[in-house]
């Protein structure tokens, strides 16, 4: 963990780069789903909405984050992925995951984001849902738009020794207009020359930015020793769900699923 005065200090950049930050609507969703457009009557309830109703867990995503996954158990399906996270506490980052960063952007799925201390507690089989996030920080593919750079370096600091559990819902990559089908296990990634180069050399057009440079800029972050259980796909230990189909329980009785 990030000593208090280093805490304090991320605090006051992040603070000033709100005030300057840019680094959003940029990139477009993949797809345009089928639906009616919006009519007046859902303008004005959208409006009036907004104006009068809490949103404050929408309010708490106070970080935005943009790398690239993979289907656990097939690197070939790669995609960027857009974070909007909110800080629950020291030890736990939530994220939603976006596949753009416009207002037609379309949510992808989830992310949690726990400390090392916190995936040294789970559960051996559960560790295996995880991957670690030492690469995405150390080869600069893992970026925070907008934030100043000594900023995002000490965001960087923080996020290099811990690990992520992802969840694609909707797979706009695959040119999906619905969110169709179960979700996938995501990965990250653990190496150079596994995340394509186009999807690199796209993102850094769109965001004006050097992935290389940011790569220079964050060798003097220490590299962490990888936990045991993280990055299960790379012993070939491939975790995905299934769907399965089970008859329905007689009425009157009661449906045991260990039986």
């Amino acid at each position: 963990m990030i000593e208090t005065n280093r805490n304090a200090s991320l605090s006051v950049w992040l603070l000033l780069a709100l005030l300057t930050a840019c680094g959003g609507k940029n990139t477009d969703s993949n797809v345009a789903s089928p639906g009616a457009e919006k009519s007046t009557k859902t303008g004005v309830l959208e409006t009036g909405a907004d104006l009068l109703q809490n949103k404050a867990p929408l309010n708490a995503m106070s970080m935005y984050l943009d790398g690239f996954h993979f289907y656990s158990g097939y690197m070939k399906g790669q995609m960027e992925a857009h974070h909007y996270c909110t800080q629950v506490n020291d030890d736990l980052v939530q994220c939603l995951i976006f596949d753009g960063n416009g207002k037609d952007a379309k949510i992808m799925g989830v992310e949690y984001i726990v400390s090392e201390r916190l995936f040294k507690s789970l559960p051996e089989e559960e560790k295996k849902l995880w991957h670690s996030h030492h690469h995405e920080v150390k080869s600069g593919t893992l970026i925070a738009p907008g934030l100043p750079l000594a900023a995002e370096h000490e965001l960087m600091e923080k996020l290099v020794s811990t690990y992520g559990k992802t969840y694609h819902t909707w797979h706009t990559d695959r040119d999906l207009t619905l969110p169709v089908g179960h979700p996938m296990l995501m990965m990250g990634f653990t190496k150079d020359g596994q995340l394509a180069d186009s999807l690199i050399a796209g993102r850094d057009k769109r965001f004006g930015i050097s992935t290389a440079e940011k790569r220079r800029n964050r060798a003097d972050i220490p590299m962490p020793k990888v936990q045991p259980g993280a990055n299960a796909w790379e012993k070939g230990e491939i975790r995905q769900l299934k769907v399965t189909e089970e008859s329905q329980p007689v009425a009157g009785h009661s449906h045991d699923p260990d039986n």
